[in-house]
């Protein structure tokens, strides 16, 4: 069965290089990549100018993507790789939402930030809103820094407090046998505390969903668990992390300010995530 991938793009570095990186996951599969541009005309535009202003955008905006197309049809090495290209006017996240819906999109792979780079973001507002907002499939957020040269390690931090469900799991067990990785489900203790009745139940569903994968269960002993994480990205060269967006509020933990300021894997580490849309 071909995945169907939603590959938005404002033709930025960042962009260019999530695309790069979604080729190079899905290189031995069967794929319809759709390639989305947006554009908008401003409210201050002049009513007569908005017609010819939309017009010169939508042109530009096409023959980018004719650009880009040709490029990537000489990127991929795989016959199996097709590529459908979008031209919207429309807010972004508003034509992802009809794409998602319209052709059962399976996974949205896109960069951190887009064409207005800030250093001062760790995410760009418009992957920050995907992310939390978007929850029919799972989002890959790509930072420019990221280069896909195989996955060997993916890490999972848990709490084992939310209860699982299999489906919840199914794009990150295809990455994982598709890649050979080892999934490494993380969980960070403060103090020699074991597991409760209840955190043991949700291990073992773990167990039996990770069943024909490589996967490893890891306890840490730490006050912070924002820094062990990172030093457990940087001491295991983890080539991605995984989340669950439990309530939609992914993000608001991931890159909460205090958090920020402690992590390094994020601008060389892709993060997926799932949602759980119970």
């Amino acid at each position: 069965m071909k995945k169907r991938i939603l590959l938005p793009t404002d033709f930025s570095k960042n962009a260019m290089n999530a695309i790069s990186y979604a080729l190079d996951l899905y290189t031995q599969d069967s794929c319809d990549f759709y390639v989305l541009n947006t554009y908008t005309i401003e409210p201050y535009t002049m009513e007569m100018n908005a017609l010819s202003t939309m017009e010169e955008s939508k042109k530009n905006s096409t023959i980018k993507l004719s650009r880009l197309l040709k490029h990537l049809q000489k990127k991929t090495c795989n016959a199996n790789h097709n590529f459908h290209m979008i031209s919207e006017c429309s807010a972004l996240l508003d034509a992802m939402q009809e794409l998602i819906n319209s052709y059962d999109i399976d996974m949205v792979i896109m960069g951190t930030k887009g064409d207005t780079d800030s250093r001062t973001e760790v995410y760009g507002s418009q992957t920050v809103l995907a992310i939390e907002k978007l929850t029919a499939c799972p989002i890959l957020a790509v930072p420019a820094g990221a280069s896909f040269n195989g996955i060997n390690a993916i890490v999972f931090p848990t709490g084992y407090h939310t209860p699982y469900k299999r489906r919840e799991f199914q794009y990150l067990i295809d990455i994982a046998e598709k890649t050979n990785a080892t999934i490494n489900i993380f969980h960070v203790v403060d103090g020699s505390k074991g597991l409760s009745k209840s955190q043991l139940q949700k291990q073992e569903l773990l167990r039996g969903y990770f069943e024909h994968i490589k996967y490893k269960f890891h306890k840490v002993e730490a006050s912070n668990v924002q820094k062990a994480l990172d030093s457990f990205i940087e001491e295991f060269d983890c080539d991605m992390v995984v989340f669950i967006n439990k309530k939609h509020n992914f993000l608001r933990w991931v890159l909460s300010k205090p958090m920020v300021k402690q992590l390094t894997y994020y601008s060389t580490v892709p993060i997926l995530a799932l949602h759980d849309n119970s």
